[in-house]
């Protein structure tokens, strides 16, 4: 996956872009905004979230470096959420227009394209049936098996914590519980 996305974004940054900038909780765009740019996270981490009737926030993707924003809303006229930086960010608008034409007119472009919404369809699927099990322990264990059966170092056990839909103390505990066994 990352040689695929490596290649699609050397592609992608041939394409007319301009770089911008944004601050931590900063907004890129809100729901029902027109879609006119699709994003390249170059640093930082952009987070998609669809508020719910009851005021609390859904979070659909989180965008890190080498990951494209909200793909999906090239398809679209309308953004389906609300784009929040979750750290200072870095990233390049393309226009929606500029890749569609680039899509239409290059075929081994709209091959890495189709090859990186399949994978994303795949990491959504994985998602689900994560959430779908109650305890830490299942979750990690298909975590694991998804991830080669190797953990994450120990400095990035909090963004495996999120990515389990855990809290860090559940996680540590079950590590820990782990490591006892």
């Amino acid at each position: 996956m990352i040689t695929i996305m490596s290649e699609l974004l050397q592609l992608i940054r041939k394409l007319p872009s301009v770089e911008r900038n944004v601050n931590g909780g900063a907004y890129l765009f809100h729901r029902d905004d027109q879609v006119r740019f699709v994003y390249a996270i170059i640093d930082g981490r952009v987070e998609l979230l669809r508020r719910q009737e009851n005021g609390s926030a859904l979070t659909l993707q989180r965008a890190g470096p080498g990951s494209i924003l909200a793909e999906a809303s090239v398809y679209s006229d309308r953004y389906h959420c609300d784009a929040v930086a979750a750290l200072p960010s870095r990233l390049l608008a393309i226009g929606k227009q500029e890749l569609l034409d680039r899509m239409r007119g290059d075929l081994a472009f709209a091959e890495q394209w189709s090859v990186h919404l399949a994978r994303e369809v795949q990491a959504s699927r994985f998602r689900s049936e994560l959430l779908a099990y109650t305890r830490v322990s299942d979750r990690l264990d298909l975590w694991l098996d998804w991830h080669g059966n190797a953990l994450p170092s120990r400095g990035e056990w909090t963004a495996l914590a999120e990515a389990l839909g855990v809290s860090r103390e559940a996680l540590y505990r079950e590590l820990a519980r782990r490591r006892a066994a």
